[in-house]
């Protein structure tokens, strides 16, 4: 049975990163899962399982993309994007501090991939209106993917990964804000000083903010842009009512989606059954599909195994425990995904024999292991993937090779700095 679960996790994870022919991550996902089943490496009642756990996680993160999808479409990042570049007066360092800080606001609220996809583009268009070369482009596009990862801790929404591990351990919105914020400004502060030292002399001293729209000019429409601000701001009361009022989390963002697609629908400019039909709805599938085989390994014994690793690392104190959880997550994130190392780390912590302080610490580390991990290779998460495509479509290629140097180099310090910050938090407020 465990070199059948082996398989059928392996097989599976090469579809997904490979997608022959544009085959959806959800269909490979499926498949697996199918597989698994026919082989009985899982059963009926686990797939039961693995979907009470992460309905919730993927259906609020389709609602968060159509919620960014519409702000895209009514010019709200590019008004955002505009805004900062002109906030910097001409100074080029000035400029690439202010696109990181967007990058890292953008990822906490409307996700990883809400940021590396939505704002890439745009980031992208502006640096090539201001006339840089690639030299001088290239700090820009790789900060716009790194920090939409690295700084994508401080809510629940910020990262799929984190409402999966969030509602596997049954954590709520304000509870987990609350153990992930400081941890984040660790990263974010991090994640600004190894950008400026990897690429801080390709960053252009100075540049001619006339070359520039006025942020004005990007807003498509001004009675939804106005009405955005209303609704985000209903959206953030209601994350906080969800943990007090105990409602999941999808709730509050599918109706926020639904009441930003009925006001859309008023104007030209938002058009609700094709974002609709754009959602990431395949990630619905994917999510059960690739935990379902993942739940294969448990059955054979493999989180066990981790579980152990991980409960010896404890013996050394709840420091080396946080740091090594968090580098395990990160390894395999690297070299399997993040998408299902999240949920194999899980379960190894579940089946651990720890508690109170250092079982929080644990869960944490994990979750900045997912987060952060990825960034080492181009396979460790959708989104890079997604990312790189988005980057090639615009006749941009970053080579994987090149790519690995990059994130290592940027990635095992912030995640350092991070996971030692997230120690000091956890010993401080307990």
């Amino acid at each position: 049975m465990a070199y059948l679960a082996v398989g059928i996790f392996l097989v599976t994870l090469i579809f997904v990163i490979w997608q022959p022919r544009g085959l959806s991550i959800g269909w490979s996902a499926f498949g697996g899962a199918v597989l698994a089943l026919v082989f009985r490496v899982v059963t009926l009642y686990n797939v039961v399982e693995v979907t009470r756990i992460v309905w919730d996680a993927t259906l609020t993160f389709v609602a968060i993309i159509i919620i960014a999808s519409i702000l895209d479409k009514i010019g709200f990042f590019e008004w955002a994007a505009l805004k900062m570049a002109h906030a910097a007066k001409g100074d080029g360092r000035k400029v690439f501090l202010y696109v990181t800080l967007l990058g890292a606001l953008v990822a906490a609220f409307f996700a990883n991939d809400g940021a590396a996809l939505i704002l890439t583009p745009i980031v992208l268009e502006k640096v090539k209106l201001l006339k840089f070369d690639m030299k001088k482009m290239l700090p820009f596009i790789m900060a716009s993917g790194f920090i939409a990862d690295t700084t994508s801790l401080p809510l629940i929404v910020s990262n799929l990964v984190n409402i999966v591990s969030a509602d596997y351990f049954h954590i709520g919105f304000l509870s987990y804000a609350m153990h992930m914020i400081v941890p984040d400004i660790f990263s974010l502060g991090a994640s600004i000083a190894v950008l400026y030292l990897v690429f801080g002399r390709d960053i252009p001293k100075t540049y001619n903010p006339a070359d520039l729209p006025e942020p004005a000019e990007a807003i498509v429409h001004q009675g939804m842009f106005q009405a955005s601000w209303v609704i985000l701001g209903i959206l953030l009361v209601g994350y906080i009512l969800t943990e007090l009022l105990h409602i999941p989390v999808s709730f509050v963002a599918g109706l926020v989606a639904i009441v930003f697609l009925v006001s859309g629908s008023r104007t030209k400019v938002v058009h609700p059954w094709r974002v609709i039909r754009e959602a990431p709805w395949a990630i619905v599938v994917f999510s059960i599909g690739m935990y379902v085989v993942v739940f294969g390994l448990r059955n054979a014994g493999f989180t066990n195994i981790l579980g152990h690793v991980i409960q010896g690392a404890t013996h050394s104190g709840l420091y080396g425990g946080t740091l090594a959880t968090g580098f395990i997550a990160a390894a395999l994130s690297s070299i399997m995904n993040n998408m299902p190392t999240v949920m194999f780390d899980a379960l190894a912590i579940h089946s651990t024999h720890v508690s109170g302080v250092m079982h929080q610490a644990l869960v944490y580390a994990n979750v900045i292991g997912c987060d952060l991990g990825p960034k080492i290779t181009p396979i460790g998460s959708l989104a890079t993937l997604l990312w790189l495509h988005v980057l090639k479509k615009r006749g941009i290629t970053i080579t994987w090779g090149r790519y690995f140097k990059t994130g290592v180099l940027l990635t095992i310090p912030t995640l350092f700095v991070t996971l030692s910050g997230l120690y000091l938090w956890t010993a401080l407020i307990g």
